[in-house]
């Protein structure tokens, strides 16, 4: 049996992982594997498709992280809708496809040993990316390049083609009880 330990050491064929459900804590696990990532020297890029412009918690604090974990916001802020359909619908479409070009060029650019697109999974559940858009990349992806995939509903084909899938359960929120977000705590 060998016993090679290779845990400082690269893997030759990068992981695809996706944090869903209806919890809190889906971003917060990918920005604690950034962490770790960067701790064994990886290289990583977090892309955030809805989050606006404004600089949450994580974007102040990552950006001192720089050049070991990069992070960049690509979104226009929270997505409204109005009988089942994003508000502006026709600039949140232009948005996730630019955003979504983007985020390709960079996945295929070498530069980065794990991406992480935070919030994808809403894109498609929203009907502003399709899936099979993403399947394309997911299967195409570079080799050593580990995917994380974030948001509520991923869709069934992201479950089955992920090597690690994690799903957050609301059990109770402080938002429920009238609580309102906290600097920190949820962004």
């Amino acid at each position: 049996m060998d016993k090679r330990d290779d845990r400082d050491e690269k893997s030759p064929r990068g992981l695809i992982l996706v944090n869903t459900g209806n919890g809190k804590g889906k971003t917060t696990a990918a920005l604690g594997l950034a962490l770790r990532a960067a701790g064994s020297n990886l290289r990583v890029l977090i892309l955030q498709f809805i989050k606006g412009p404004w600089k949450s918690s994580e974007v102040r604090i990552i950006e001192k992280l720089k050049p070991l974990i990069e992070i960049e916001q690509l979104g226009l802020g929270f997505i409204r809708f109005r009988d089942g359909k994003p508000v502006d619908e026709e600039k949140q479409f232009k948005n996730a496809a630019e955003s979504f070009k983007y985020a390709c060029d960079k996945i295929n650019s070498g530069k980065y040993d794990m991406v992480i697109l935070d919030e994808i999974n809403n894109l498609v559940s929203y009907g502003l990316l399709e899936v099979k858009e993403v399947m394309d990349v997911l299967k195409n992806k570079p080799e050593g390049l580990y995917i994380v995939l974030t948001g509520r509903n991923a869709p069934e084909e992201f479950i089955e083609i992920a090597d690690t899938v994690t799903e957050m359960k609301e059990i109770k929120h402080a938002y429920n009880k009238g609580i309102k977000a906290r600097a920190g705590i949820e962004y």
